[in-house]
């Protein structure tokens, strides 16, 4: 028998007010990327889901992944809640994995089975002091891979990344001689990646 009353409403009240709060917050970003140093120019119209969990600085630093490696195939996975997708991925014709890219500090196990799926794997790191800590760890299995690619950004730029976030963005980014120009409105910032692997 279907039961009706006070308790059986705040549950379904809970479960809704659960559900609202796992719901992902969309943001859209216009993004023109002039990339002199691989000779690719081009503006893409991103629309991002962004994860209760995810903050604002990693959401921005998967902006800038994908400026760096701007692409007309390149793609933002499922989202911080997913595990068997990356933060961006490129594929070919066929289906097959040619890039896989990750931000933040990845599991030393999820970078093996994607060095096992895809062409190239490439972690865009982040988190201050915490990088060094978190390459020393698994330095020895992750420098067996050849595959794999680690470049680190500095606190400071993540930092000002994410204060540039908002629902609507109008982004630019800039890429000469490793230099990279990062923009939204009146505000800059240079950005230099550093190479932890290989050295």
């Amino acid at each position: 028998m279907l039961q009706t009353g006070p308790c059986v409403a705040r549950f379904f009240f809970l479960r809704s007010v659960a559900a609202m709060a796992l719901k992902s917050t969309i943001f859209r970003a216009t993004l023109n990327v002039s990339d002199l140093d691989r000779g690719y120019f081009a503006e893409h119209a991103l629309t991002l889901a962004r994860h209760p969990s995810e903050t604002d600085e990693r959401m921005m630093v998967r902006i800038l992944a994908f400026a760096l490696h701007g692409d007309e195939r390149l793609q933002f996975g499922r989202g911080i809640s997913t595990d068997d997708e990356p933060a961006l991925w490129l594929k070919d014709d066929a289906g097959q994995i040619v890039r896989w890219i990750e931000v933040g500090l990845p599991d030393e196990r999820l970078l093996r089975r994607a060095c096992g799926k895809a062409d190239e794997v490439i972690v865009l790191a982040y988190g201050g002091r915490a990088v060094d800590v978190w390459w020393q760890k698994d330095a020895a299995t992750l420098s067996r891979l050849p595959k794999l690619r680690v470049l680190a950004l500095a606190q400071e730029d993540s930092r000002a990344l994410a204060g540039l976030a908002e629902r609507n963005m109008e982004l630019s980014c800039t890429v000469q001689d490793g230099q990279i120009w990062f923009s939204s409105g009146d505000t800059t910032l240079s950005i230099m990646l550093r190479s932890v692997f290989p050295v």
